[in-house]
């Protein structure tokens, strides 16, 4: 499933996101109880520093994208590797509400421009077909890493000691710095030459930027996952709450096995706008089996999450796919890192809105929240679908007849 990459760059890449991602899924499991038990943090502290952390992602995220073009992708993700290992071993020697707040923030800012850098450099080092297809085997070890180190951290879950927690984050930390490894045998790439004239500002291009607002909007799926489900299995349904955890492994499992395979369904614009648009019929469906979920008995129950987890981890796949063609092919190529860092700040938003959401509707009001939620879903996907089919209709008339909204036209 996951092979050797020939490529020297994914080759990389594909090593330092398996070590990255496995210091994601310790601290997943591990740095809530360490912020809580050994900094001695109350839950709301944590929950408003992790909330600014946030927005340090976000600001991160856009200008990283900038820098990316300036100084070059490599050298930026370098350094947002190393700043974040540096910001989770330095969470073992806070003490103070203070202290952990800025390192969040710094940790968070890592790991927003971290995101932004990696693909900026996809961009930069594939073309066509091969970027979408190297971002989808990319996602597969990520998630595959990311479940390793779930499981890997139950351990210090079991031992349940502050040493044992402290362990956890400095292996996470070591993690992180150890992903950096790989990507210095990269060659340093030439920096983008930038003019007054020799590109376009993607603040600019209201195609795009809304592109990256509605993707933003479908990205608040993954807090279904991470906040929806377990609270509505667990206070709403019938079903056990160990099911939580089988219902996590089922998502996983098909990420692994189907994401590469929808990847190369997308292979142009209008068919990346007609992904998301069953990306979000599939997330709708989903909605609505959740939501109905809440009226059958424990088997009934349990039956229909394996289903709407089914349906969401399609939507999940075909979304990304869609999303990343998306974000690709309607970028300047001469200012790369710039688009890519838009793209990644509506990501950051979508994800750091999740969780507000995903409560507020589907949680505090059952299935009319899930059908609020489900309905902006299903428009952020139809305006997506809109947008991708007049973009394609402009690339296909060529720059010359499709005038300023064409891919490659200078504003």
């Amino acid at each position: 499933m996951i092979s050797i990459p020939r490529s020297p760059v994914e080759r990389a890449l594909m090593w330092s996101s398996a070590s990255s991602s496995l210091a994601k899924g310790v601290m997943f499991g591990v740095s809530a109880l360490y912020f809580t038990t050994v900094i001695g943090l109350s839950p709301a502290t944590v929950g408003a520093g992790l909330t600014a952390a946030g927005v340090a992602g976000m600001l991160a995220s856009f200008g990283a994208g900038q820098l990316s073009d300036r100084y070059g992708a490599r050298r930026i993700l370098l350094v947002a590797m190393l700043g974040q290992g540096a910001a989770i071993g330095a969470y073992c020697l806070a003490r103070t509400a203070v202290a952990f707040v800025l390192i969040a923030c710094l940790a968070s800012a890592a790991q927003g421009a971290q995101r932004t850098a990696q693909v900026t450099l996809l961009a930069r080092e594939f073309t066509g077909d091969d970027r979408i297809d190297v971002r989808a085997r990319l996602r597969v070890v990520t998630n595959a890493f990311v479940g390793a180190g779930s499981a890997l951290v139950a351990v210090a879950l079991a031992v349940g000691t502050a040493a044992a927690y402290t362990t956890a984050m400095s292996l996470a930390a070591v993690l992180v710095l150890v992903s950096a490894v790989p990507l210095r045998a990269l060659p340093v790439a030439r920096a983008a030459e930038h003019t007054r004239t020799s590109f376009r500002a993607p603040m600019r291009d209201r195609r795009y930027v809304a592109i990256a607002a509605l993707n933003g909007i479908i990205t608040i799926q993954f807090g279904l996952l991470t906040v929806g489900v377990p609270l509505w299995v667990t206070r709403h349904t019938a079903a056990p709450a160990p099911i939580v955890a089988l219902l996590l492994v089922l998502n996983t499992v098909i990420v692994m096995f189907c994401q590469v395979p929808a990847a190369r369904t997308v292979r142009d614009i209008a068919r990346a706008g007609r992904a998301v648009l069953i990306a979000v019929l599939l997330l709708m469906l989903a909605c609505l089996l959740y939501a109905a979920a809440a009226y059958g008995s424990l088997v009934m129950a349990t039956a229909v999450l394996v289903l709407a987890v089914i349906a969401h981890s399609a939507g999940e796949i075909m979304s990304e796919a869609g999303g990343w063609e998306l974000a690709f092919e309607l970028a300047d190529p001469r200012n790369t890192g710039a688009y890519q860092g838009v793209s990644q700040t509506g990501f950051a938003i979508g994800s750091a809105l999740a969780p507000a959401v995903v409560t507020s509707t589907a949680i505090n009001h059952g299935t009319s929240g899930w059908l609020l939620l489900g309905g902006l879903f299903l428009a952020a996907g139809a305006g997506t679908f809109l947008i991708a089919g007049r973009a394609f209709s402009h690339t296909r008339k060529g720059p010359a007849e499709a005038g300023p909204l064409s891919v490659t036209s200078d504003q």
